[in-house]
């Protein structure tokens, strides 16, 4: 198996302990997500949680009335006037959690708060779980789903902690099952002393160090009151994502989906969270089917061997980071709900995040009840800033490619050879011998295709199938080429779609030019989302114009809601643009705007994908001199194939490779387009006064 490892750029330890420019605080390529709770409701937390970087809200429906979370979204929305900053909505739904059962009150400010004592439990103490309608102590523990007793043997773990739990707190309890009495009571014996406080969630930690051998409790994917709150949220605000708790399969994605698009939310994107081992065995078509992963680390940790967390958490993120969809991860900074300042282990963590290619954090615990919510969003943006200046663009361009067009040959796996292929490999996953053809020296088959919803018998299989993940949605078409970030041109890689041809070739366009920004035209942020996934080191400015449409009833404007949508996929900086005239306009508004925000300067370059009636075109124009609009521009126009044909001579920097699709060899031709020579000179000369060339 070969991973996508750290590939840094050089540096010396004098650089790195430089002071951070100044300049850099105006981007952060990677997102950073906020739980909002008693910590941070007020409109003035959330303000300065939104200039220190915070891109999307989570609002968590498994603790707090409907009206509390009405408020705290009212609030945002007022925060985000204020600060003229877009921010996206997530409802986390509470979903299969089972939890104990004990009285609450409701605080002064709608937030509930567990109305008994703390209960205290030493090491070696002997407690009952139970279903019965007792109350809580420190020696019995009533759970809300009727049939637990059901699922336990003797010999299994449960963990037993305070809700959105962390390293800082005690309320962390292992118990293990000594008896199932009947099929209302289960006899456990405390594996650590703990002092349990607030909300507390049972999780049944998997009982095979492998497999997936525990009972599975049947809890509805949505419960009633997720349902209810949707649903009427929803009439009121703008919900940009779903994170889904405790998805298991492909068919709770689905599930999902259709209830969204039944009551009205087809355009609301499902964030998949994956909190338990079978999640896991089924990650595939998972994947497949949702429009974004969470990696939840918490519960993933109680699921997963400690060793094998890291080797989890690296190829969750690079199978969602070849199929260019966003994905985030949980538990990152815990101590900081007490302290100002993480530990150096949860620095690097955050650092080894960004290298591995994660697109988002999200804060729970930390911006929800903990002390310190402004100084964790500042702390993440701080860490990541850093961590994207070392990562390497170029290996990760290069790798992308690589694995696609290894895994479409029919290697059968990211880092395999021709040879890997041939008769008798147990590559079989990924590629299957024809029968004749072996029989007649070795023919081959195109690449089977794992169906979305294989699962997998062992956690090692399924990490295996993991890192071969990533096909194209062209089959395996022999003879086609690809370029790499030097330029350098391959032949024998898959034929990629339009978007995707497009989106690879302006982000190799701004490497080659030195742009400071990529400018993508979109409706949907699917062509922006392409773009990103191929990580390029400059912002990409995303520009979302409204649009008004009608649902046959009433007319409704559109725009805001994809705009905001873009929020957790890593380098996007999404902007509404005004209606205007011609796209030139709108291209010198956006880089107006960039240049308000430091992002682009006088003469500097910008690289811009739009789309001009059925054609692709990747535009690259140069800044004027005050900083503040459009110079002079060259066109790349790409054809039906997605291919670059033509080059316009108002500006050129070089000669671009112009690539023909050839209908009846099935392959790429290589051919090179010619600029006059008057204005290739004129564009030299000028590049050179500005220190490009």
């Amino acid at each position: 198996m070969k991973s996508k490892t750290h590939f840094l750029q050089d540096l010396n330890l004098n650089s790195i302990l430089e002071p951070a420019d100044p300049q850099d605080k105006n981007y952060c390529a990677t997102k950073v997500v906020g739980t909002i709770g008693p910590a941070c409701q007020a409109v003035d937390k959330q303000v300065a949680m939104l200039e220190a970087g915070m891109s999307a809200a989570r609002f968590d429906l498994t603790w707090g009335p409907i009206e509390y979370h009405r408020r705290s979204l009212d609030n945002l929305q007022t925060a985000m006037k204020k600060t003229r900053r877009l921010c996206a909505i997530m409802l986390d739904t509470l979903g299969r959690e089972v939890m104990i059962r004990r009285p609450f009150r409701i605080e002064a400010d709608g937030w509930p708060n567990q109305a008994g004592q703390e209960i205290s439990v030493a090491m070696g103490q002997t407690l009952t779980l139970t279903t019965r309608d007792v109350e809580c102590s420190d020696t019995v523990l009533p759970v809300t789903y009727t049939k637990f007793a059901g699922m336990m043997e003797p010999g299994d773990t449960l963990y037993v902690g305070r809700y959105l739990v962390s390293g800082a707190d005690s309320a962390s309890l292992y118990l293990e099952v000594v008896e199932v009495v009947d099929e209302h009571d289960v006899v456990c014996v405390a594996k650590n002393e703990a002092l349990l406080d607030g909300l507390l969630t049972v999780f049944h930690v998997e009982r095979s160090s492998d497999e997936l051998l525990n009972l599975q409790n049947d809890l509805p994917l949505l419960s009633e009151y997720d349902k209810e709150c949707i649903i009427s949220l929803a009439q009121d605000y703008e919900i940009d994502f779903i994170s889904l708790s405790y998805t298991r399969s492909v068919d709770d994605v689905v599930e999902a989906r259709a209830f969204l698009d039944a009551v009205g939310l087809a355009n609301t994107k499902i964030m998949a969270k994956l909190e338990s081992r079978q999640s896991l065995l089924n990650f595939k078509g998972i994947l497949n089917e949702a429009d974004g992963i969470i990696i939840s680390r918490g519960n993933m940790g109680l699921d997963c061997l400690p060793e094998k967390m890291a080797l989890v958490q690296k190829t969750l993120i690079q199978s969602c980071n070849l199929v260019g969809k966003p994905v985030l991860i949980t538990r990152v900074v815990d101590t900081m709900a007490v302290s100002p300042r993480p530990t150096r282990a949860e620095a690097t963590d955050v650092a080894n995040a960004v290298l591995d290619g994660v697109d988002g954090i999200l804060l729970g615990q930390e911006t929800l009840r903990g002390f310190f919510p402004i100084e964790s969003v500042q702390t993440l943006v701080s860490i990541a800033r850093q961590a994207e200046k070392v990562f390497d663009h170029h290996y990760h361009f290069d790798h992308l490619l690589d694995t696609a067009y290894e895994v479409e040959e029919g290697y059968g796996m990211p880092g395999g050879s021709p040879e890997d292929a041939s008769p008798g490999s147990s590559q079989g996953d990924l590629s299957e011998l024809d029968p004749e053809g072996a029989a007649a020296g070795g023919g081959r088959r195109a690449p089977r295709r794992i169906p979305s919803n294989e699962s997998f018998s062992s956690l090692s299989l399924a990490i295996k199938a993991m890192t071969r993940f990533g096909p194209s949605s062209y089959g395996n078409l022999q003879g086609m080429s690809k370029n790499d970030s030097s330029g350098k041109l391959y032949h024998g890689s898959p034929y990629i779609s339009k978007l995707e041809s497009i989106s690879s070739s302006a982000v190799r366009a701004a490497d080659k030019v030195g742009a400071s920004l990529i400018v993508v035209y979109t409706h949907t942020g699917r062509t922006a989302q392409l773009v990103a996934k191929y990580r390029p080191p400059m912002p990409i400015l995303t520009l979302v114009v409204p649009r008004l449409v009608s649902d046959t009833l009433k007319w409704k404007l559109e725009g805001r809601h994809n705009a905001r949508q873009c929020l957790l996929t890593r380098g996007l900086l999404p902007m509404l643009a005004t209606p205007q005239p011609h796209g030139d306009a709108v291209l010198g508004e956006a880089i107006s705007a960039a240049s308000r925000l430091g992002i682009v300067g006088p003469n500097n370059h910008v690289v811009a994908v739009q789309r001009i009636h059925e054609d692709f075109c990747v535009k690259i124009v140069s800044v004027d001199s005050c900083g503040a609009g459009i110079k002079r521009a060259i066109n790349l126009d790409v054809t039906e194939h997605g291919c670059l044909t033509t080059v316009s001579a108002s500006g050129a920097a070089e000669a671009v490779d112009n690539h023909e699709h050839d209908h009846d060899l099935g392959h790429m031709v290589t051919t090179t387009s010619e600029l006059d020579e008057e204005a290739a000179a004129r564009v030299v000369a000028e590049l050179k006064a500005n220190g490009r060339l």
